[in-house]
């Protein structure tokens, strides 16, 4: 991707986070999950084009929204590693999630992946997690990493790149029948 492209998709990954922690109402500590196709990104196939300056311009957009509010980043692989999750070890510590040992590259793991992997102070693999939100870009399929339950947020950003974007926060389930009062602050 030329130079002036990944700037755009840098922001645009950027203006998507930042917008999907505020309708998500995310709070300090709280898992941010992230399947990215940079083959999609960049107007491919899926699986086809992988691409880690493409990845790298996603993640930093997205990471630097996510450090701005004391979030937690959750970056899944491709299915070559069977949507694995890349984390900070600190976080697989303070969730008891047991650590698989695989280290992503770019055509097993994805360069979304790989990036994280790179770029994280102590990366982590995991192979499950329950997310608070989630950014699905190029069709990744994170809804196995979200928590239940799981609500469309829709933001003003539709694409990164040529990727589709689709968003989710998760709220808590509805117990008590129809009598039951509920918090409207957790809708």
């Amino acid at each position: 991707m030329e130079e002036i492209l990944l700037k755009e998709v840098r922001g645009q990954a950027y203006k998507a986070a930042e917008e999907l922690i505020e309708k998500a109402r995310l709070e300090k500590g709280d898992i941010l999950v992230v399947g990215c196709s940079s083959s999609e990104v960049a107007g491919e196939r899926i699986g086809t084009f992988s691409s880690l300056e493409t990845a790298e311009a996603v993640f930093e957009g997205i990471y630097d929204a996510v450090r701005e509010n004391g979030l937690y980043l959750a970056a899944q692989c491709c299915e070559h590693l069977n949507r694995a999750i890349i984390i900070e070890k600190e976080l697989a510590k303070r969730e008891r999630l047991p650590i698989v040992n695989v280290v992503p590259q770019p055509k097993a793991g994805g360069s979304f992946g790989t990036t994280a992997y790179k770029r994280f102070s102590h990366p982590a693999a995991v192979e499950h997690i329950r997310a608070q939100a989630g950014m699905d870009i190029g069709d990744t399929l994170i809804g196995m990493h979200l928590a239940e339950v799981a609500v469309p947020v829709r933001l003003s950003v539709k694409e990164i790149g040529q990727a589709h974007l689709v968003c989710a926060r998760t709220r808590g389930k509805f117990i008590g029948g129809e009598r039951a009062v509920y918090d409207q602050e957790m809708l």
